[in-house]
């Protein structure tokens, strides 16, 4: 049934019971760890066909979940450890696919969450830097980047700080190569935090000033200019003279009006954002 209909997830509850309570009690560690084996098999020739149906991805959660102890010589670890790192290598040959299949990214972060020797988060930088590389539209890949980048703030083992200015090269470099790509501003957005840094937010507004020159109709430009501008009126309203700030309300207000003009379907939103800069 599971090969005609993969996404009947009663069957695939119902196979998990039949082997919890029926099968497994009966097996040594060895019998069930073959079982598992079996099915990760089965579940890998399913994705093959159908990449993008959560069932087959949770089933293959639940048998790593449940491998035993064991394996060849003295180690304990020895089936989860190569079983791991074969799922590491099927996550990589999924990509080959689909590199922006977002049920494989979210499935590689559960794996590299769960691995018995787990990969460092500079070899993860590393992953998604080729990734990007190789596909700049590749949301899914700026998204897994800002785990990487959370995961490095709570740890030591990387300098953000060194690391920032590279990170804002790279995207400068996106940006000016796919203008109209949304993963790439959302990820802008997202090192730019909240606007406490203002010598940040007004060099990366002459940068985005300067690429709205040669794409003048870009609404994401117009959009980050606006974000930004409006952080430097809320963070830093003590250190800006009165001329200053009025000046960028009235910038932020003429690209409203002409965010109206490109894109009339979002209107509203554009005066409700007019409406929180004069205030």
């Amino acid at each position: 049934m599971l090969n005609l209909n993969p996404e009947f997830y009663t069957v695939w509850n119902y196979r998990r019971n039949i082997l919890i309570n029926g099968i497994f009690p009966a097996c040594s560690p060895a019998e069930k760890h073959e079982t598992l084996s079996n099915d990760l098999s089965m579940t890998t020739a399913a994705l093959k066909a159908h990449p993008k149906v959560y069932w087959i991805w949770n089933h293959r959660r639940w048998c790593l979940e449940n491998l035993p102890d064991g394996g060849e010589g003295d180690d304990p670890q020895a089936w989860r450890r190569s079983s791991w790192e074969r799922e590491l290598f099927i996550v990589d040959k999924m990509f080959d696919r689909d590199p922006r299949n977002f049920h494989v990214w979210n499935y590689r972060r559960y794996v590299l969450s769960n691995m018995p020797v787990p990969r460092t988060a500079a070899s993860e930088l590393a992953f998604t830097t080729k990734m990007i590389e190789s596909k700049l539209s590749n949301f899914s890949a700026w998204h897994h980047r800002t785990k990487v980048f959370s995961s490095l703030r709570t740890s030591s083992e990387l300098d953000i700080h060194h690391y920032l200015p590279n990170e804002f090269e790279i995207v400068h470099n996106a940006l000016y190569t796919e203008p109209n790509d949304q993963g790439v501003w959302l990820y802008h957005r997202w090192l730019m935090g909240t606007g406490e840094d203002r010598q940040l937010l007004e060099r990366e507004i002459g940068v985005i000033q300067e690429l709205l020159c040669e794409e003048p109709s870009n609404k994401w430009c117009m959009e980050s200019l606006v974000r930004y501008k409006q952080m430097l009126l809320q963070n830093h309203s003590s250190t800006l003279g009165n001329s200053e700030a009025q000046n960028l309300v009235r910038q932020c207000l003429d690209l409203l009006r002409k965010l109206e003009e490109l894109d009339p379907a979002r209107r509203q939103r554009y005066q409700d954002l007019a409406a929180e800069v004069k205030t």
